[in-house]
């Protein structure tokens, strides 16, 4: 029996917290070596030391000097844009793998379903944003088809879902998700827009794509989107299609709003509606915007820790 590759979650809010259950009960290659945090009485922290998980409040110079440090192998940061920048320079010389949960984006973008083998061997991996995760992937999957000229993205979210890490990394948050929508998703123009739902009761994660395009097969771009769709729920079970994808012609007046250089190819809008509802591993359901990215997260690591038992048998 292969032994299960050692991980520490920097960051003991919700984020990290939930990625910490997902982890105990659910994977097969991982294992919690230690929880890290800045707030003594966080939840996160008494809810580890409870399951005897080795735990520090020193942040990242803590689990540095923690003895289980060494039987860590990867690092996993669900803080803040701003703290990952700082963690990322203290672990540097211990040569660990790095997961990023913020939107610092110093490393390349890895959304699971679209290039999860393409940056394993990358020292810091950016998990993009919560947006990110659940639109990139449909516009990829447009893309493969097709060119799509611009692509926006509108991730609602419920407000109580929304920590003090997730409210402090907003420009960041639109600013990544512009990036690798062109870079993931392979958009020409991307574009980013976050909302944070205050109603109560509150409202899971809605997001919605949309796309413009040229002449194409639109049953190949609907298959396509499915197929995409198919594959983020093998990993995220709550993330689904709200309606059937609609194609809608656009008038030229319309092109020249939204792409002021203009594009004779354009002609078509693509909207696809979203939902992720979360596992409520630690979370409520509603966060489903928290969920997937602790699962997108959780396949790479997987993902590293399996390619490093072959290497290691």
């Amino acid at each position: 029996m292969v032994d299960k590759t050692g991980v520490a979650i920097v960051g003991s809010g919700n984020i990290g917290t939930d990625l910490m259950f997902k982890i105990i009960r659910g994977s097969e290659s991982l294992r919690v070596a230690a929880m890290v945090g800045i707030d003594p009485e966080s939840d996160g922290l008494a809810r580890a030391a409870r399951l005897g998980i080795p735990i520090t409040s020193e942040g990242v110079k803590g689990l540095i000097e923690m003895p289980e440090f060494a039987g860590v192998s990867i690092i996993l940061d669900a803080t803040s844009a701003g703290a990952h920048l700082a963690n990322a320079k203290l672990v540097e010389p211990y040569h660990r793998r790095l997961i990023d949960l913020t939107p610092a984006a110093i490393g390349p973008f890895v959304i699971p379903a679209v290039n999860l083998n393409d940056h394993l061997d990358a020292p810091n991996i950016n998990m993009v944003t919560c947006g990110g995760q659940a639109t990139i992937p449909i516009v990829a999957a447009i893309s493969r088809v097709t060119p799509v000229v611009y692509a926006e993205i509108v991730a609602s979210v419920s407000s109580r879902s929304a920590g003090p890490g997730t409210r402090a990394n907003i420009d960041e948050f639109t600013e990544t998700t512009t990036h690798a929508i062109e870079q993931v998703g392979k958009a020409q123009r991307g574009k980013a827009i976050i909302i944070l739902n205050p109603a109560d009761p509150p409202l899971i994660m809605r997001d919605t794509v949309y796309a413009l395009i040229g002449n194409a097969d639109h049953d190949a771009v609907r298959a396509s989107i499915h197929e995409m769709i198919s594959e983020v729920a093998t990993y995220v079970p709550g993330y689904r299609r709200v309606q059937e994808v609609q194609f809608t012609p656009i008038e030229r007046n319309d092109v020249e709003t939204l792409l002021p250089n203009g594009s004779a190819a354009v002609d078509t809008k693509v909207t696809v509606f979203l939902e992720v509802e979360g596992a409520a591993h630690y979370l409520p359901a509603f966060a489903g915007n928290l969920d997937i990215m602790t699962s997108a997260a959780m396949r790479v690591a997987e993902k590293i820790a399996k390619q490093s038992q072959v290497v290691a048998a």
